[in-house]
């Protein structure tokens, strides 16, 4: 039985898909689902900082939709914010800070929907978990997941927005962070009631290393369904593909 590596790519149904925002801007993004079942849940992605590199294929995010699928019968929706290019294709528009990608976020919610996808859940990744704190607060969305939050965007409103819904939030903070490491993070989340903070010890922002990989998608996986967690080291099925990325 094989081990599950870094690049290592199980069996799914991959579907590129587009979507348009409510300004009129189209995006592009890909849909991973289970190869042979409906999906238990769904997590839509948003992805780090565009300016600094963030894009869908972000690795967090592809390793998710490499792997997810397959051991947890989740659906992955992953998309380039406007303006933002991945080898998936170009989203049209421009960097704007926030206001537009909450934009877009949402558009990648509604598709979600429109899509009849289950259980959905919102995962922000760095600037992506500002973008999910300030916009994906909203029905359907069961709850909110925050990998790296760096709070830079987000004001004490967005916050208590959160506090006043009852909407779960699960912060996943590296405890080397650049930005909020887990004591401060536990401060400033201490406005949102339901919220959970979870610090990652050895990891750092960008959870570089297969190591801080793997526990960023356990914690994941466990504020969705915490009995998929910790996910299997081992693959007994058939492999999609090494993947060279």
């Amino acid at each position: 039985m094989p081990d599950i590596v870094a690049n290592s790519v199980l069996p799914a149904r991959r579907e590129p898909i587009t979507f348009r925002a409510a300004d009129g801007i189209t995006l592009i993004g890909e849909l991973a689902l289970p190869l042979d079942r409906e999906p238990v849940a769904t997590l839509v992605c948003l992805h780090p900082l565009p300016t600094h590199g963030g894009y869908m294929d972000s690795h967090v995010f592809r390793k998710m939709a490499w792997r997810l699928p397959a051991l947890t019968d989740f659906a992955i929706l992953r998309f380039n914010f406007r303006g933002v290019t991945s080898a998936a294709g170009t989203s049209e528009g421009e960097f704007t800070a926030g206001d537009g990608e909450g934009l877009d976020a949402r558009a990648a919610i509604e598709f979600a929907v429109s899509r009849g996808l289950p259980n959905i859940h919102v995962v922000g990744w760095s600037f992506g978990t500002d973008v999910t704190l300030r916009y994906a607060n909203i029905e359907p969305v069961r709850g909110g997941i925050l990998l790296s939050p760096p709070l830079r965007w987000t004001n004490e409103d967005d916050l208590r927005s959160w506090a006043e819904s009852g909407r779960p939030l699960t912060a996943i903070v590296p405890e080397f962070d650049d930005y909020l490491v887990p004591e401060d993070a536990a401060r400033r989340f201490s406005v949102v009631p339901q919220a959970r903070v979870i610090g990652v010890d050895g990891a750092k922002h960008l959870w570089v290393g297969e190591k801080n990989v793997v526990s960023a998608l356990n914690a994941v996986v466990a504020a969705v369904d915490p009995t998929k967690s910790p996910l299997p080291v081992h693959w007994d099925g058939p492999m999609e593909r090494w993947s060279d990325l």
